[in-house]
């Protein structure tokens, strides 16, 4: 992991030592390889790699099986052989489904990753997870898969727009309340240093956020244990992407939707031992400028989508907090329960 500005345009030396690597093919959206694909080719003409760009829809439409089958069949016509690398350059989606294209191809080729959103850089291209969504739910098919680097260039945060700068900021705020309770003293005492996106501010904050997530994934890779405590608010907010068909919150507006439900629900049941969890969570979240709700879908849609999260095993599993910084695994809640906070929320139904 290298965190730092400016890391795309010298990004060959950063790379590993790839010995028989000709070839670098980057998978990105229009819009990222318009602003960044020609740094990148200046970055890693020092290591004498050709580049080839293989181009994917925006956002979540990218991380489909017909796009990973387009890309794989690329691949395969454009003569890749297994010691040249995949490149995943833009945010989470672009990243997700550019790991399962290396994971897959050839049984696995190496795979770089050059995050260009907060949402990339502080948590989906670190850990190693990679995937694609189906019609019934997100993540649904990938695999486990880490990256030989993640070059975090700090620069490409600056020219995001404010929408998505936000939705990064929830994922931070998820580490800051389940994870990291200093990160949350600090945010909550003064994070307009962050919201106006200093640049040493940024680059604090993505390492404090990768060190954090670094501690969790070393100790649990393969999500058997403490590292679904990275699910935080995650169980309502995969549930309202996958009824918004991926088109209508963005991840982290759905996410802190989520991190406010699952406070709710943590105060609901006792377990919460402070009693303002939700207060706070809401208060922390429009410091960021994030305003979760929205309108929710029906309960029994909520319930229905619940039933096809990958961690569904016979009851909706959530992570909930004991305080800040201590989450805990909650399986088995009944509907009855979760309706009841849907209905307080504002759900139907």
């Amino acid at each position: 992991m290298v965190i730092g500005a400016g890391l795309i345009a010298e990004a060959g030396r950063h790379l590993p030592e790839l010995p028989g690597t000709e070839r670098a093919f980057v998978v990105a959206d229009r819009s990222v390889a318009d602003r960044w694909l020609e740094p990148l080719s200046r970055g890693l003409e020092p290591r004498g790699l050709g580049m080839v760009f293989l181009g994917v829809p925006s956002g979540e439409e990218a991380k489909s099986l017909p796009v990973y089958g387009a890309l794989v069949h690329q691949l395969a016509t454009q003569e890749a052989h297994r010691d040249d690398v995949v490149v995943g350059l833009g945010g989470g989606a672009v990243g997700d489904l550019a790991g399962f294209v290396a994971s897959t191809f050839m049984r696995g080729l190496p795979l770089v990753q050059i995050p260009t959103t907060l949402t990339a850089q502080v948590d989906a291209a670190v850990g190693g997870k990679t995937g694609v969504n189906l019609p019934e739910g997100k993540n649904l098919v990938g695999t486990f898969y880490q990256p030989r680097v993640v070059l975090c260039d700090t620069t490409t945060l600056s020219s995001l727009a404010d929408r998505d700068f936000r939705s990064g900021l929830a994922e931070v705020a998820k580490y800051a309340l389940a994870i990291d309770p200093d990160l949350l003293a600090e945010l909550e005492r003064d994070p307009r240093a962050v919201i106006a996106r200093e640049p040493e501010a940024l680059e604090r904050l993505v390492a404090r956020c990768v060190a954090a997530k670094g501690r969790v994934v070393a100790g649990d890779e393969r999500d058997h244990g403490t590292r679904l405590h990275l699910n935080y608010g995650h169980t309502l907010g995969h549930a309202l992407e996958r009824l918004d068909s991926f088109s209508g919150r963005t991840h982290g507006e759905a996410v802190a939707t989520g991190m406010v439900f699952a406070a709710r629900l943590a105060e609901a049941r006792g377990l919460a031992r402070d009693r303002d969890l939700t207060g706070r969570t809401v208060r922390l979240l429009s410091a960021l400028g994030l305003e979760p709700g929205g309108t929710l879908p029906a309960t029994d849609r909520v319930l229905a989508a619940f039933r096809m999260d990958k961690k569904w095993s016979g009851g909706a599993r959530f992570v909930l907090l004991e305080d800040v910084g201590r989450p805990v695994v909650v399986n088995d809640v009944p509907d009855d329960e979760i309706e009841g906070i849907l209905r307080a929320m504002g759900a139907t139904g």
